[in-house]
């Protein structure tokens, strides 16, 4: 048991994946912080990835990297799911603004999110997206007249019920074809657009470019005729685990020769093994980003899964005796071995709205380490 990083993370790893088993408890994210000082000290991480939308955290990577922005505004504007609000995200965001403000441009420290600008109800047109990438471009298109009001793409009814989707219409299959060919512009003219701007807009204009897409390709299982709705919101989260696979792959291309990268985001989108969960009275399941991520990447990922004791937060008591959470320390967080917690029964006491997912079998095979919060 530990609380030194260096006693489970190698030289040798390059993604840490860290991961929490409720969003609704903050004390993960503080400790999420510690550690974060702690790899790049010791390890020589230089950049850290939350489970937020990748574009709006361009906005707290400005920030951060070279002080561009107001910092209330950032945390408001560069955070999804509310996200900003929380203090430990804000002591983070201040703290790389800090550490970054007193080194060169080569040692600074970078902010990600790997997310999509969606919700598992409801997700946004794509058309703000595509044409920012039109507009880097220097295209005239009017792709506002084919993706049409946004409202016919963000509305509950969309996401929910297939026969409502926009997302196999005409006009959706149009702007998936746009998308495709600016991407491919993008890319043939990349030499000539950076040297005749930047390499950071370039890259700013392909994140923009791959939300797009990624909206495009969401809307379009929206729109796929699958029932029973078990099946339906399982290949929705698959799809959404998907283009978020996509983006840490993506944004590890860019930080891989700087250093390693320290992943934040739920125990669910880490995990190497099938993400099942009960939901809405519904028994889910689907391949997890950390599943993708670990099988197509060459580099080494490492799991340490999130576990929780008690939690005034979110009015959870006391684990019951038997349990995993039972058999773990109580006197401060901690990390352990996850082949070092004793043999016991997974905890059945939380529940739905408490959004906790306890310490399971499955969960600690696949786990490197647990860190444990009592």
């Amino acid at each position: 048991m530990s609380q030194d990083i260096r006693d489970f993370v190698s030289d040798s790893v390059d993604i840490v994946a860290y991961g929490e088993p409720t969003h609704q408890e903050p004390a993960f994210a503080g400790v999420r912080n510690e550690l974060f000082a702690q790899l790049v000290s010791a390890r020589g991480f230089r950049s850290i990835v939350l489970e937020t939308d990748r574009v709006a955290a361009l906005a707290v990577n400005d920030y951060v990297f070279s002080g561009t922005g107001d910092f209330d505004e950032v945390m408001r504007a560069g955070f999804t799911h509310g996200f900003g609000e929380l203090k430990y995200n804000r002591e983070l965001v201040g703290w790389m603004r800090s550490y970054n403000s007193e080194r060169s441009p080569a040692d600074r420290l970078t902010f990600h999110g790997y997310d999509t600008p969606m919700e598992t109800m409801s997700a946004p047109s794509p058309r703000t997206y595509l044409e920012h990438a039109r507009d880097y471009l220097g295209l005239s298109w009017d792709i506002a007249s084919v993706a049409g009001d946004d409202d016919r793409w963000s509305r509950t009814e969309s996401v929910m019920n297939y026969a409502d989707s926009p997302g196999l219409t005409p006009d959706a299959v149009q702007l998936r074809v746009l998308a495709d060919d600016m991407m491919v512009r993008l890319h043939a003219s990349a030499s000539s657009l950076i040297a005749a701007g930047s390499l950071a807009a370039w890259r700013r204009a392909y994140v923009f470019l791959t939300a797009g897409i990624a909206l495009l390709r969401y809307h379009a299982q929206c729109a796929q005729p699958v029932d029973p709705m078990d099946t339906r919101v399982s290949a929705l989260g698959g799809t959404r685990d998907a283009l978020m696979a996509e983006n840490l792959l993506n944004i590890r291309t860019f930080e891989r020769s700087r250093g390693g990268t320290l992943v934040f985001s739920h125990n669910r989108h880490l995990q190497r093994v099938e993400s099942v969960l009960d939901m809405w009275d519904m028994k889910l399941s689907w391949s997890s980003a950390g599943a993708i991520v670990s099988s197509i990447s060459d580099e080494t990922y490492t799991f340490i899964a999130g576990s929780l004791g008690a939690s005034a937060a979110i009015s959870l008591a006391a684990p019951p005796a038997g349990t995993y959470e039972a058999a773990l320390p109580t006197s401060s967080w901690t990390l352990l071995p996850a082949a070092s917690v004793p043999s016991a029964t997974t905890r059945t006491d939380p529940t739905p709205m408490q959004g906790y997912f306890p310490l399971d079998p499955d969960t600690l095979s696949d786990a490197e380490t647990i860190l444990h919060i009592p």
